[in-house]
């Protein structure tokens, strides 16, 4: 408890802003749409699962701080209940839409968000027609007047199926059965794939498939799985044992960096790996799913360095704001960027805690 304690006084120095929710469930899932709401939803087996439109309180929302605001909570603005687990979800640009994936992965599941209610109703589905029991399909979204979905479990199902008539615009052809870990699409044309073995490759949809890739894992990552995400300074490839690489889009056969972030133990459950790029920062990234805390690194601070690093900032709010003992603290389940806010996060556990915290960067204070 003295520890608990002696954090939210600290708290005081270390954020800018900082909100804590209990949601009735955890989630595998911060999904934006706009800036002012996320969605959620509940990833339990064997049980209905909720899906919410969350809209952020109302100081969470304005440019600048502005004192009090009598919306302290997030907002239920929506609300549905899916029959099984839902491990992704992506709202489509520009419309009503969702797309989710979890388990049985026999299927994606479309959904819409009301106009005229409270209610985000199941729709239709999208067959999928790799059947594997305990893996379920990596999706990603191409938005256009006609958008598109991404999706795959492997590399040999990986295709583009329009949303509208459901015809695949795009497939693979290929019989690789290398296991997928994220799709991002990065163009109108253009994605980029990361497989669970490190392999990572860019796909331009116009040509018959033929990715500029690296097909080996990176070095020293002991048969680890990877996970990784495209942005302004290249791209991040995170390992569960807490190798993360930077990589040249141009060159993806020699990283740039490659850097091992304190990690006490490997990620007890690498679904929940996470890296991401955050986009109003050009240097900084976040990563989490090996503990109960997100890590925020100035990658420019790794010019010239080997072996292992230290972050800018470690969020352990997860950890100390409910009194957890070190071993029983939660799993961080995911994170991600306020799209406006550029020191802004959102991270979810496994104790279906949701924190919005604005971290203070350390060195401007020396």
């Amino acid at each position: 408890m003295e520890a608990a304690e002696d954090w939210l006084v600290e708290s005081l120095r270390l954020y800018q802003d900082f909100h804590a929710f209990d949601l009735s469930g955890a989630t595998r899932v911060l999904e934006w749409i706009e800036d002012k709401g996320v969605f959620v939803a509940g990833y339990e087996s064997l049980k209905k699962n909720e899906i919410l439109h969350l809209v952020l309180p109302l100081r969470l929302s304005v440019k600048e701080n502005q004192g009090l605001f009598p919306e302290r909570d997030f907002k239920v603005c929506h609300g549905g209940f899916s029959d099984r687990s839902v491990f992704d979800l992506k709202h489509v640009p520009d419309t009503r839409l969702l797309v989710t994936s979890g388990l049985p992965g026999c299927y994606l599941q479309v959904w819409q968000v009301a106009e005229d209610s409270d209610v985000i109703k199941a729709v239709s589905t999208i067959a999928v027609h790799e059947k594997e029991a305990s893996l379920w399909p990596r999706v990603a979204i191409f938005s256009s007047v006609a958008p598109g979905v991404l999706h795959g479990v492997r590399l040999s199902g990986l295709k583009v199926v329009d949303l509208a008539s459901q015809k695949t615009t795009y497939t693979s052809g290929v019989s690789d059965s290398e296991e997928l870990s994220s799709l991002q699409v990065l163009g109108a044309d253009t994605f980029a794939f990361c497989c669970t073995s490190g392999r990572l490759g860019l796909v331009d949809t116009r040509q018959k498939w033929a990715p500029s890739e690296n097909v080996s894992p990176s070095a020293g990552s002991r048969g680890g799985r990877w996970c990784a995400e495209v942005g302004g300074r290249g791209i991040a490839s995170l390992c569960s044992d807490g190798q993360l690489c930077l990589l040249d889009p141009r060159d993806l056969c020699h990283p740039v960096s490659s850097v091992q972030c304190p990690v006490s133990t490997p990620s007890p459950d690498p679904e929940l790996l996470r890296v991401t790029w955050a986009p109003g920062l050009d240097n900084c990234l976040a990563i989490s799913g090996f503990d109960a805390t997100v890590q925020v690194h100035d990658v420019m601070c790794w010019v010239g360095t080997e072996g292992q690093v230290e972050p800018l900032f470690t969020h352990r709010g997860h950890i100390l704001l409910d009194g957890n003992a070190p071993d029983a603290a939660p799993l961080v389940t995911t994170h991600t960027w306020h799209p406006r806010k550029p020191r802004t996060l959102l991270s979810a556990a496994s104790d279906a805690s949701l924190h919005v915290w604005d971290w203070v960067d350390p060195r401007a204070s020396r």
